[in-house]
């Protein structure tokens, strides 16, 4: 279980990290709010990446499983 959390909230943290830059420079480009609007989609998206990362974990690897068996 506490390797299920730890991977949960590593992985959740980068891709959020990652997601999170790429749709806001999508959005607004490389301008001087990039950074501050950057931040705030982080910190809104990674709980929420988490959650869904730890509850849907298990039965997506399961999935993984049964499509390269």
């Amino acid at each position: 279980m506490k390797q299920r959390l730890v991977f949960a909230l590593i992985m959740s943290c980068v891709l959020s990290l990652l997601m999170t830059c790429w749709v806001t420079w999508i959005n607004l480009g490389w301008s001087q709010e990039f950074c501050t609007q950057w931040l705030t989609a982080f910190v809104l998206a990674w709980p929420a990446a988490a959650l869904v990362s730890f509850g849907c974990g298990p039965e997506i690897q399961k999935l993984s499983l049964r499509i390269t068996s």
